[in-house]
């Protein structure tokens, strides 16, 4: 009652007095835009972390070995992370539950597991995904590396410290996803690449490299990722059975966005390689792209490209990463995770700072515990998903979901048994 008294004696612009309807017609449009905000935030948030520094280095060194047939990978990558993303954010939508409470109620002890090798690996690869936003810094600005990744994550801390913090974290997630997809998109028609023959090849390709699609969907799915748009549609209220074509939707809408950002990065870097540019894999290839494309403009844009992508991955993975510590203690309310969430980010850029370079081997074991964290999550997930239907308030996923969740899950213990393998030989080299 009260509320509804304060409103008729309100703001100028209430000249009228509204009735009820009036009222709740207007708390129910509020809600409704700031939802749908929550909504485009959680599909950028897993767009962006998917298409991080890492990522963007890979997509040019494997565009330069492979040519036009590595389009082929990038279709792969983006088939392989729909069932991915489809599957778990349904079951967590539908369960309500955060993914390693859901794990818990299934398999004992699981979610605790879980937990610990996607806070692990987050970690580390939060120490990259500052170096990177450093290094996109000082190709934009000229700005000393270290400098800039000590400015990017203390943007990122400002973020989670506001009192508007999700506010700001869903503008900031589709500012940025928009800005990479304009610049990437304007340096690929630049580039002027051979797009019939990457089309041919993304259905009938010269050659299939495994390894190759391997190491793109492990650092695109793999680890913290996978969670990323789950958890913030849980955050946004978009959760139970009522919401599950909501959901479906926006999987479909963020692996499309996905798919865009990487087809077209790919473009920029194919048209670059088939004009007869040989890129230096050694040292930076994504930069030389850009540079030989558009010049110095390129190299700024590709500056920008990198910060954006690094500090969206900062953002992101502080966010899931912190979102699993909910499991180790029920007194983590939203500001005492934004405060854990600020610690994450402090204890990466201080690692950065002290090493000055982010090691190699210290990135190659992260990529390994991403690669073992994909299929042992989606096991515990298609599990909850074929078997455990009480947890999801007795609704069913689709059959033909399902079924194309088991392929994935067998696929990705095939790649996760591969990819450690080679974290062990190149740690022992």
């Amino acid at each position: 009652m009260n509320d509804h008294t304060s409103s008729q004696n309100g703001t100028d612009d209430q000249v009228s007095v509204p009735g009820p309807a009036t009222v709740v017609s207007g708390t129910v449009g509020g809600f409704a835009k700031s939802r749908r905000a929550s909504l485009i935030g959680a599909i950028f948030m897993m767009a962006t972390s998917a298409i991080g520094p890492g990522f963007i280095t890979q997509t040019a060194t494997f565009t330069a070995t492979l040519g036009a047939a590595f389009a082929f990978g990038i279709l792969a990558s983006i088939l392989i992370d729909f069932v991915v993303q489809a599957n778990i954010w349904q079951v967590i939508t539908l369960s309500g539950k955060r993914a390693a409470e859901l794990a818990n109620a299934a398999i004992p002890y699981s979610g605790f597991l879980l937990s610990v090798l996607v806070i692990i690996g987050g970690l580390v690869f939060n120490i990259g995904n500052i170096a990177g936003a450093g290094l996109g810094l000082n190709a934009m600005l000229g700005l000393d590396p270290k400098i800039g990744g000590a400015i990017s994550a203390l943007l990122a801390v400002g973020i989670f410290l506001s009192r508007r913090a999700g506010f700001l974290l869903d503008r900031a997630m589709i500012a940025f996803g928009v800005l990479m997809i304009l610049l990437v998109v304007i340096v690929a028609i630049i580039a002027n690449p051979p797009v019939g023959e990457a089309l041919r090849q993304t259905v009938l390709p010269d050659n299939i490299d495994f390894a190759a699609i391997t190491t793109i969907v492990g650092g695109t799915v793999g680890g913290y990722i996978t969670y990323a748009g789950a958890h913030k549609l849980l955050d946004s209220g978009t959760a139970g059975p009522e919401n599950i074509r909501e959901v479906t939707r926006s999987a479909f809408t963020g692996i499309a966005i996905t798919g865009v950002m990487r087809y077209v990065l790919f473009l920029a870097f194919l048209g670059v390689t088939a004009s007869g540019v040989v890129l230096d894999l050694s040292a930076n290839p994504a930069a030389q792209a850009f540079e030989s494309a558009a010049g110095e403009w390129g190299m700024r844009a590709f500056g920008l490209v990198l910060w954006a992508a690094g500090i969206s991955s900062v953002i992101g993975a502080a966010f899931t990463s912190v979102s699993f510590m909910t499991v180790f203690s029920a007194k983590l309310n939203q500001r005492r995770r934004n405060l854990v969430t600020v610690a994450f980010i402090a204890v990466g850029l201080a690692a950065y700072l002290i090493m000055g370079t982010t090691p190699v081997a210290l990135l190659v074991f992260a990529g390994g515990f991403n690669g073992l964290i994909l299929p042992i999550g989606l096991t515990v997930f298609m599990y909850i998903a074929l078997f455990r239907r009480d947890l999801l308030g007795g609704h069913r996923i689709r059959l033909w979901l399902v079924a194309l969740g088991v392929i994935v899950t067998a696929l990705t213990w095939y790649m996760g048994v591969m990819s450690f393998a080679q974290i062990f030989e190149f740690l022992s080299a």
